[in-house]
């Protein structure tokens, strides 16, 4: 960190520690992400005790917010609160319009415990920070007021459902992480060559067939095989209900639906759509396949667009994720209907092709009312300036695409890929993974306007850290991966400019208590840092 940095968080770190109630390394308050400003109050704030008020004001939204505050205060610390709208109560939840709209002030003090924020979002993230409070000192909470908001718009975290099912409880699982993360979108991978998800009522052969494989590989070895069918979907109404379950903990859910390649599991539904219209399988292995949507045939942006039709219907979201990525050409070089598009559309070989195909597809978005992310490959062949990249491959992407003026999420495999092991030697001490090494240490020092300068940095949205699949099978392992990882990278998003590893260290150690409480099965390394060089 460079030495302002550093004089800076040492003049943060004398507001936290002024005044007597919460002095003290062991005091000190300990949430994650940092606040933007903690002054401790030199007096006791207020005893929560069973029967304790919630008062809200007379916004709607607070109600849901509220009765989710109380179900966690109740499992995490066995506090049994209650909402009185018509007094007052020791908790007070209101708006106040001068705060922008994810910023919260939070005041304990004698009087209560008083929660603000720019709009309900905002409320719901200063609840969010109570709950770490009280997991920190019980119902008792030193006097102290805290002044918040984000640095970053779009913080988010995408979980891979095609290489192996996940249930509908088990994705409100997810979630929840998110929310006590501060996380804001879920990106919800639906399709891929190992499995479509996602019910679309027109095609209905797509989950039939699509969402179904007959074994999958073992381990990291391409020749054994489980011989275990393989399946599972999502119905529209269940999507919904994600939705709806993300929306009151202020997630907006964005589906993706890959496009043109890692395509097997709908070419295998509907041969058609290929160029060869033959032989397709939904994938048992990982990789990249050459089976890909054909970019001649008119039938598929039929396809697509019918699909989407019904994504759009499902999902509220403004950005739809198309993919975009790993998309081999191999095909389209011997299909004479490919060869007629790149003729006829005056495109100079196949990666243009590509650009034509996303042009498209994005046009259509747009009639629709909707935004197109594309992972950075879709940059090859050019794109409009309209089209936000979720920038994967490093930074570069992401950097070119600012410089260009089109709005970026950094989600790069060196700092994001939370599918990476966790420990510089895995064997035998982690689950598995499927390769690299990522510690939590390496994400907390993403940056996300690297080599930007101030002009540019504004087109970064954000950040995003993935859970790809391909080696994790169930809940526990995907929170294994998750957790603390997503922390560091939701400080990224949340508190870039006051980041400081050491605190943290001694934040997550006090924060890594309502895992426990919750039950998230998180991985121990970060915190026997002598065990990662093993």
């Amino acid at each position: 960190m460079p030495n302002m940095k550093k004089i800076l968080f040492a003049t943060f770190l004398l507001v936290v520690t002024a005044g007597g109630a919460c002095m003290g390394a062991v005091k000190k308050p300990a949430i994650v992400p940092v606040p933007q400003q903690i002054t401790c109050l030199d007096r006791q704030a207020v005893t929560l005790t069973n029967g304790a008020r919630i008062h809200l004001s007379s916004n709607k939204a607070l109600r849901g917010m509220a009765e989710l505050f109380i179900r966690d205060a109740a499992r995490e610390e066995g506090l049994q609160l209650k909402i009185a709208e018509k007094s007052a109560g020791e908790i007070q939840l209101s708006i106040d319009p001068t705060l922008s709209a994810e910023a919260y002030r939070l005041e304990a003090s004698e009087q209560g415990i008083e929660i603000r924020g720019g709009s309900p979002a905002g409320v719901f993230y200063g609840l969010q920070t109570l709950r770490q409070l009280l997991a920190q000192y019980g119902p008792t909470l030193p006097g102290m007021t805290i002044e918040d908001a984000p640095t970053f718009a779009y913080r988010g975290a995408m979980l891979d459902c095609c290489r192996h099912f996940f249930t509908i409880d088990e994705i409100k699982s997810f979630i929840d992480i998110l929310a006590l993360h501060k996380i804001n979108h879920f990106h919800w991978h639906l399709t891929d060559d190992q499995g479509w998800r996602l019910e679309i009522r027109r095609y209905p052969e797509l989950v039939k067939i699509g969402s179904h494989r007959t074994e999958t590989v073992l381990g990291n070895n391409t020749s054994v095989y489980d011989g275990v069918p393989c399946g599972g979907y999502y119905t529209q109404k269940q999507a919904r209900e994600i939705v709806d379950y993300a929306a009151r903990r202020f997630i907006t859910v964005i589906p993706e639906i890959e496009m043109p390649g890692h395509a097997s599991a709908a070419l295998a539904a509907y041969p058609f759509l290929g160029c060869t219209g033959k032989n397709y399988k939904v994938q048992t292995r990982w990789g990249v396949f050459p089976e890909v949507f054909c970019a001649g045939k008119e039938s598929t942006f039929d396809f697509l667009q019918n699909v989407l039709t019904e994504v759009i219907e499902v999902f509220p979201s403004e950005f739809i994720h198309l993919g975009g990525d790993e998309c081999p050409k191999e095909s389209w070089k011997t299909c004479p209907a490919c060869q007629k598009r790149i003729q006829d559309e005056q495109l100079s070989d196949e990666h243009e092709l590509q650009s034509y195909f996303v042009l498209r597809m994005e046009k259509w978005l747009h009639e629709h009312g909707r935004h197109l992310i594309g992972w950075d490959e879709i940059l090859e062949g050019g794109i409009s300036q309209s089209a936000t990249i979720m920038s994967w491959r490093g930074a570069a992407g992401g950097i070119a695409a600012a410089r260009a003026g089109n709005k970026v999420i950094m989600s790069p495999n060196t700092h994001c890929y939370l599918d990476y092991y966790q420990t510089r030697n895995p064997q035998g001490n982690e689950p598995w993974g499927i390769g690299g090494y990522i510690s939590v240490e390496k994400a907390y020092t993403l940056d996300p306007y690297d080599q930007l300068d101030e002009a540019e940095r504004p087109y970064i949205l954000g950040v995003q850290g993935n859970v790809w699949t391909e080696y994790i099978a169930s809940v526990a392992h995907v929170q294994h991966m998750l957790l603390p990882r997503l922390a560091a990278l939701a400080e990224v998003g949340w508190s870039y400019d006051r980041r400081d590893l050491e605190d943290f260290r001694r934040r997550m150690d006090i924060f890594r208590h309502l895992y426990e409480l919750n039950g998230y099965r998180y991985a121990p390394y970060f915190f026997t840092p002598a065990k990662q060089a093993e």
